[in-house]
């Protein structure tokens, strides 16, 4: 009753078209979620997102849960998880996301999800990092660890959005490094990130994690840009 009377004078909007929410609805509306444009990338192992990395770096296999199109519901969904604190965002999109993965689970076993890391200083500028709860999500429904702590970013640099496509490329080898004992020795990582754009920052992530013995490399991650 009490939190009828609170959505009542304050009702909570969906986070991907700002409408208000009705009772039944959980962070975005029936419209929103109906709407995602999703990718169905996990049923195809040579997608669009795998191509990415194709003759670059060795992954065992890459997808994204949905299309990011600019000022559309997912670019919506990102921003206020990524700047607005709506890390429950996150979480919704890993439970949503780990049905799919479950089945690809079986023939590819995970070890351990590994979040592309923010450097301290951008982390405690934002105070998260927005692919946490995601992580988390996906480390629940497929009972595996998540670890924050052997990929390491040991430079700061500039938001990647906001730079050209050579730029973003620019010294990414230089920026990631690894911190592992021989319980890494020969696992199956599952990197994750929010929005796959170009791929450099993961190509570079990968072949940090890839200097592990053993090592190998799938990703996956909320969004793809979409062109």
């Amino acid at each position: 009753m009490f939190n009828y009377i609170i959505n009542l004078f304050f009702p909570k909007a969906c986070a991907g078209c700002h409408s208000f929410l009705m009772a039944n609805e959980i962070i975005i509306c029936t419209i929103c979620r109906h709407e995602m444009p999703l990718t169905q990338y996990y049923l195809n192992p040579k997608n669009e997102a795998f191509k990415k990395f194709y003759g670059k770096i060795e992954v065992e296999h890459v997808s994204a849960f949905l299309y990011f199109n600019k000022k559309g519901i997912v670019q919506e969904l990102i921003h206020n998880l990524k700047y607005k604190g709506h890390q429950n965002i996150g979480t919704m999109l890993g439970q949503w996301y780990i049905e799919d993965l479950k089945e690809l689970e079986l023939a590819l076993p995970f070890d351990i999800v590994i979040p592309v890391p923010l450097h301290r200083k951008k982390f405690n500028e934002r105070g998260y990092n927005q692919v946490t709860t995601f992580g988390l999500a996906l480390s629940e429904g497929l009972n595996i660890d998540y670890n924050d702590s052997v990929l390491i970013r040991t430079r700061y640099s500039k938001t990647q959005s906001k730079k050209n496509l050579l730029g973003r490329s620019e010294g990414l080898s230089e920026i990631f490094d690894v911190s592992f004992t021989d319980t890494e020795h020969n696992k199956h990582f599952l990197l994750i990130d929010d929005v796959i754009t170009t791929g450099a920052t993961l190509e570079a992530c990968s072949r940090a994690l890839l200097k592990i013995p053993g090592a190998k490399i799938s990703i996956v991650c909320m969004a793809m840009a979409h062109s």
